[in-house]
């Protein structure tokens, strides 16, 4: 994507021109989601396997992609610090206002299969990235970094995942079969093939990276050039929720068009792979400060980021554990991790 839309495209716009670039780049994502929610769903329904198990595994890996291009293009590029930082804003930004707005919006369905055990995953994988930060940091003090080895290791560990993801995907189609809705039927009596189903999914998934990218870079250009916010707020907050935007306007759309299971799947697979897959990705191109020197707050991610990270997961995780008993999660579930989000938010304006 650097090569397709440059950064240098954005430098220098006046204010009119990026708010332009950003209302089009809306309005594609917002198309390229309908057409990768309805491949989604097909794939799911042609596969026999549940939505929400594909939107875990499939989707995910799709709207993940601009994290790790942006993470690891951050780490070439001699900025690694940011690579962290977005990945832990990505994880805030996709439980705590994404999946807080979809529980605000509609009663989201809790499926006991994969909740116990992708769930479980989602909960490891954030507390297994802190004890790295914090290790590191009682070892090497301001010194620490996340190095090569790590990288190695969580992308080993991400290989682990998508293999045993594969076998649960089949004990999950055996033991709870896949349920059609009155779309899903409709779906099934036009007669889409499956490769009609992976292009428009694959043309979806194509358009929502690219107006991702658009709406990245108009929005840093008008927050760093015209609104003057500070460097570090941008890279845990608008280049972390602008990278998350996959995962908002898809979950959005997979509410609007009855397929609520894939905003399920994909947060609770979107935050295993921001750290087995983004962060293991850019610390394999270059090691990953912890604290990042000559930065105006060098500490935040140990003092900010990291806890928020772990309060959205630990309530994330304590609402599925009462999600699974009920078979859904409650509407008011959304309004403590919004909550927890827009104070995150707030704080790091303040204490800028």
């Amino acid at each position: 994507m650097e090569y397709l839309i440059p950064e240098a495209w954005f430098i220098g716009l006046p204010q009119w021109a990026l708010l332009a670039a950003t209302a089009a780049a809306v309005a594609v994502l917002s198309l390229g989601a309908d057409w990768l929610v309805d491949g989604a769903s097909g794939m799911a329904y042609r596969l026999g396997v549940s939505k929400v198990i594909v939107g875990a595994t499939i989707v995910s890996l799709g709207t993940t992609s601009p994290e790790c291009a942006v993470s690891v293009m951050a780490a070439w590029s001699g900025e690694p610090g940011l690579a962290l930082g977005n990945a832990l804003g990505s994880i805030i930004a996709d439980s705590g206002l994404i999946f807080g707005l979809g529980c605000l919006i509609t009663v989201l369905p809790a499926d006991r299969f994969v909740l116990s055990r992708q769930g479980w995953v989602q909960f490891g994988a954030g507390v297994f990235l802190a004890l790295l930060c914090y290790g590191a940091f009682a070892l090497s003090g301001d010194a620490a970094t996340l190095g090569r080895p790590v990288g190695v290791l969580m992308l080993g560990l991400l290989a682990g995942y998508l293999f045993v993801s594969i076998r649960w995907s089949r004990q999950h189609r055996k033991g709870e079969p896949f349920q059609m809705n009155g779309q899903d039927d409709a779906e099934r009596k036009v007669g889409k093939g499956m490769a009609i189903l992976i292009s428009l999914g694959v043309l979806g998934l194509v358009m929502v990276l690219l107006s991702s990218r658009v709406m990245i870079l108009s929005v840093k250009e008008l927050a760093e050039v015209h609104w003057h916010v500070p460097k570090v707020v941008i890279a845990a907050t608008l280049v972390a929720l602008g990278t998350s935007l996959p995962e908002l306007v898809i979950g959005m759309a997979s509410i609007y068009k009855g397929h609520k299971e894939i905003l399920v799947g994909n947060i609770i697979g979107a935050d295993i792979l921001n750290v087995l897959f983004v962060v293991g990705a850019a610390a394999v191109a270059a090691p990953l400060p912890i604290v990042e020197h000559g930065a105006q707050i060098p500490r935040i991610a140990l003092y900010v980021h990291i806890p928020t990270m772990l309060a959205v997961l630990v309530l994330f995780r304590l609402f599925i554990q009462r999600a699974v008993r009920s078979g859904s999660f409650r509407r008011w579930y959304g309004v403590p991790l919004l909550l927890l989000y827009v104070g995150y938010t707030v704080l790091q304006f303040v204490i800028s």
